[in-house]
């Protein structure tokens, strides 16, 4: 089979429901194809493995059912085991190895792309100013996006071999283009 884009978002879209899922799912995707364009790699199949790491939540939302319950019905829609096992290695708690370029891409902008986006909400300009620095200091505040692991975060970016700043600053560019997309920036007048 052929890996697209179109194919997983139909797989994603028949799986998941929930709006704020799916704009999670387009923001890590915005973030790993970054990845992807800057490292040469293979960008329908990091996209198509980015817009599927979470299909299966709302079908399977507890850890011991996520993600590794979706994996039996992406073998059934055929896609490649390469996919599967990103998909599989994001989720900390089954301990997977994460040992190559996709695993640990997919790892590292998961949680922050969801934690970026937390930061957007609450600015009146949603990410179009945002710095590494204002980032940082909502991470050190445990009460804000409490449900983002800081520790996948730190984990992920170190497994990258990026400086912190490096990371979030480059998913930051990431996400910009889809602001609108993601609900990320201010209303204008006219849109109010």
């Amino acid at each position: 089979m052929d890996v697209t884009r179109e194919r997983a978002w139909a797989t994603l879209t028949t799986y998941t429901k929930s709006e704020a899922l799916r704009r999670h799912a387009l923001a890590v995707e915005a973030a790993v194809m970054a990845y992807a364009r800057a490292l040469g790699e293979d960008e329908e199949l990091w996209s198509a493995t980015a817009l599927l790491h979470d299909f299966d939540y709302e079908i399977h939302p507890t850890l011991d059912k996520h993600p590794q319950d979706g994996a039996p019905l992406l073998r059934e829609e055929g896609y490649p085991e390469e996919l599967i096992e990103a998909v599989l290695s994001h989720a900390e708690h089954l301990a997977l190895p994460r040992d190559t370029p996709l695993k640990k891409t997919l790892f590292a902008c998961d949680e922050l792309s969801g934690f970026i986006c937390a930061c957007g909400f609450v600015r009146p300009d949603g990410i179009e100013t945002l710095a590494p620095k204002s980032v940082r200091k909502k991470l050190k505040q445990p009460s804000f996006a409490a449900g983002v692991s800081r520790a996948d975060v730190y984990k992920g970016t170190e497994e990258l071999g990026l400086e912190l700043n490096e990371h979030i600053e480059f998913v930051i560019a990431a996400l910009r283009p889809l602001a609108a997309e993601l609900g990320l920036r201010a209303e204008s007048p006219a849109e109010a």
